[in-house]
């Protein structure tokens, strides 16, 4: 989709933003493989229709660096750790993509060359030029930045298309539908409306740096089999944030 229209553009190169609570599936903590092999079956489908895709993977369903500095841990060195959980997570998604046949190169911005490439601008590019599926790893390398601010960082800096967070709802709510009835789902939000509305589908360093590259964000429920290639044919229910609605 473009920024101004949110309509599907003709180039198509996209990042996937998968968050570690939904690699856990139906659990409370760690991976449950079955969904890591079904996002993976998603992400190639997607692949196999024509798309360039990289992803950017958290590590909350292994570790919070927020949450332990909020327990009296040093925050720094709390992001570090979590920083770490994300490596693990990208190493079991390239597992399961290479599965379905897709090769698969993770970057990491801490450099671990034993497993995984360091991250280089344009080696990604060419990477994804090749038709390799990119993970990008270890978020951008330093404390203080979500995983989210990662992915816009990403995705700016591979000139894609289109940002997509896979959450456990689908869309951008008023409120948390899971605990409140009411809470209504937007069809499409601006950048300034997530902001304004303090609405925390992401923060706000992410959501302004998107904004600044004029880069579209859909937020959808990567938690039902399907939803990522169903999205990228502009079907289902989710959410896009653009410029100007």
């Amino acid at each position: 989709m473009t920024a101004s229209t949110g309509e599907m553009p003709t180039r198509k190169r996209v990042l996937l933003k998968v968050s570690g609570e939904a690699l856990m599936g139906s659990g409370s903590y760690g991976v449950e493989q079955q969904t890591v092999e079904r996002i993976a079956a998603d992400v190639a489908e997607v692949v196999r229709s024509g798309w360039e895709v990289c992803l950017v993977v958290g590590g909350g369903n292994i570790f919070r660096g927020l949450a332990a500095a909020a327990k009296g841990m040093d925050r720094a060195q709390g992001d570090y750790a979590g920083m770490l959980a994300t490596v693990i997570n990208a190493l079991l998604l390239q597992n399961a993509l290479e599965r379905e046949q897709l090769p698969t190169r993770v970057m990491s911005a801490i450099h671990m060359s034993s497993i995984a490439e360091p991250y280089i601008r344009r080696r990604a590019v060419r990477h994804m030029e090749k038709g390799r599926v990119v993970i990008f790893a270890a978020g951008t390398g330093n404390p203080f930045f979500t995983t989210d601010t990662a992915a816009a960082l990403r995705a700016a800096e591979m000139e894609c298309d289109v940002l997509l967070k896979g959450t456990q709802v689908d869309g951008v709510y008023s409120a948390d539908p899971k605990r409140d009835p009411s809470a209504v789902r937007y069809e499409q939000l601006t950048y300034m409306d997530v902001l304004s509305k303090q609405l925390n589908v992401m923060d706000a360093a992410a959501i302004s740096l998107a904004r600044e590259n004029r880069l579209p964000i859909i937020v959808f429920n990567i938690g039902e089999p399907g939803s990522f290639p169903r999205v990228m044919r502009e079907e289902g229910p989710y959410t896009r944030i653009i410029e100007s609605a």
